[in-house]
């Protein structure tokens, strides 16, 4: 009985909607994701319609820089809040918390949302450290230099108060831009996770969302003081 209490303390969300140190986020339609460019995806790999032409621009930019050593692949990309779950129960040993901070639990990935990507680089050498050998690649070095241009950022930085597992190859679409196509929307959805673990790198400044009962009154210039006419 003890443990069963223990287990659903432990998937209660937080004040700000966390379960497990994850952010809450719901399935994209299905009529928003499409496919990836042809040959990227190791497996199928569908992405939200506006990543698509950053996606594009990005691969064509590390396919043409001499300093990549390897080329870039999707190894992950949308997954369903279903899929979310077999890939949670299987993501590890130990109980949910010890698996939570490699793995979200269904309905708290980014990549539910259609915006978050894995990239692999291939060929590839086999580490027994994978995060380290993953960002020791030339590949993954040009990524953490280059992909805030395209639009997306890191989620998981090493050392991360949100003490989920440093992921050097987990990098959200945020656009380039507040103003470019999708962005607000991909924004608005990142937006407490943006604001209390900023991504590093990252595209700034994140958006902020105040909630109130009622707007603030407009603060007015204090009027000039009239001069006093000598009689």
């Amino acid at each position: 009985m003890l443990v069963l209490i223990l287990a659903q303390a432990a998937m209660a969300p937080v004040t700000d909607g966390r379960v497990l140190g994850h952010f809450p986020y719901g399935n994209v339609a299905p009529g928003e994701l499409v496919e990836a460019p042809v040959g990227f995806g190791l497996h199928a790999c569908q992405i939200r319609r506006e990543v698509l032409p950053d996606l594009i621009a990005l691969l064509a930019a590390a396919a043409t820089d001499p300093t990549t050593g390897g080329t870039l692949r999707g190894v992950s990309c949308h997954r369903s809040i279903e899929r979310q779950g077999g890939v949670f129960r299987t993501g590890g040993e130990g109980d949910d918390q010890s698996r939570a901070i490699s793995v979200a639990p269904a309905g708290h990935s980014e990549h539910t949302t259609g915006y978050a990507i894995d990239f692999a680089v291939r060929p590839s050498p086999n580490c027994p450290d994978i995060e380290a050998c993953m960002a020791a690649l030339p590949a993954a070095r040009w990524l953490l230099a280059n992909a805030p241009r395209f639009g997306f950022e890191l989620s998981f930085p090493p050392g991360n108060r949100q003490q989920v597992k440093w992921e050097p190859w987990h990098w959200r679409w945020v656009g380039r831009t507040a103003d470019a196509p999708g962005a607000a929307k991909a924004r608005f959805i990142f937006a407490k996770a943006r604001a209390a673990f900023p991504a590093s790198p990252g595209i700034y400044p994140p958006l902020k969302i105040v909630l109130t009962g009622q707007p603030s009154p407009p603060i007015l210039p204090p009027e000039p003081k009239k001069k006093k006419r000598r009689r």
